[in-house]
């Protein structure tokens, strides 16, 4: 196996971007996707490549999210700016979002937290019925950013979105599809199938038709926002839950597999 934490593979029209961390569930680091971002960087200079396929290493996992020992505590202010406007993770992220062909999530074990928000990040996802998804941090004690709340609003509505968000929970894959987050639940053994065929049909279409609908799709997605009032007070909720007691022990609760003693400070 490779030692790179990102693979990439093509066939034909069809790309495949493998996050390469099995021992680690393939949780997500910076080098991680820093990387990412430049595979999508370096696809988007030809129409070679006009569906991509994201998949973790492995069967047991999709991402299991941010890796937790990577989080940011106790942020001094000089850098508060910088974290909260743009950091590795919203980097990768809108890579894939402004690459111009669709991007399908290939879903098979957990897809949580950061990873979780990958998957929804794609344009489609497909899942095998043995998956789970969630997206935890208030069990943590962490500030999600709002451009990634506002991707789940955007897929699954703000009832089920605040729902995955207040309660922290992990979703059986049936339930995870009830609420709109994947597209298609399939047996395990056909998830590999059923996703290459999806990528194969997509990529066939016409190239400029696929193209623009994907780009105005996004264009419509970004007309939603964060008023610009309301940008301080929310970079100042992200900063104090960076810097709270309650994220220290939420990580290693987390980390521990206990139940979280928070104290809301």
């Amino acid at each position: 196996m490779s030692d790179d934490v990102v693979l990439m593979e093509k066939k034909g029209h069809v790309a495949t971007i493998i996050l390469n961390r099995p021992e680690k569930r393939n949780s997500l680091n910076p080098e991680m996707l820093l990387k990412m971002a430049t595979l999508f960087q370096e696809l988007a200079l030809s129409d070679d490549i006009r569906t991509v396929v994201i998949r973790g290493q492995g069967d047991r996992s999709f991402s299991s999210g941010y890796d937790l020992s990577e989080i940011p505590t106790d942020v001094p202010p000089e850098l508060t700016e910088e974290l909260t406007r743009k950091n590795p993770l919203e980097i990768g992220f809108e890579a894939l979002e402004r690459y111009p062909y669709p991007v399908i999530a290939m879903i098979d074990g957990y897809a949580y937290g950061a990873g979780c928000e990958l998957a929804m990040t794609c344009d489609l996802r497909i899942a095998s019925d043995t998956s789970k998804m969630g997206i935890p941090p208030s069990r943590l004690g962490l500030v999600y950013r709002p451009e990634g709340i506002q991707k789940f609003i955007n897929i699954m509505g703000v009832a089920h979105a605040k729902e995955a968000f207040f309660t922290g929970r992990f979703y059986d894959i049936h339930q995870a599809r009830e609420m709109g987050m994947v597209n298609h639940v399939v047996p395990k053994t056909d998830l590999h199938a059923f996703t290459y065929t999806l990528a194969e049909e997509i990529a066939d279409n016409a190239p400029l038709a696929v193209k623009g609908h994907k780009r105005i799709f996004n264009c419509l997605h970004h007309h939603q926002g964060i008023r610009p009032e309301d940008r301080e007070e929310i970079k100042n909720i992200i900063l104090t839950s960076l810097n709270s007691e309650d994220l220290k022990e939420g990580t290693l609760a987390f980390l521990g597999k206990r139940k979280a003693r928070f104290k809301g400070r």
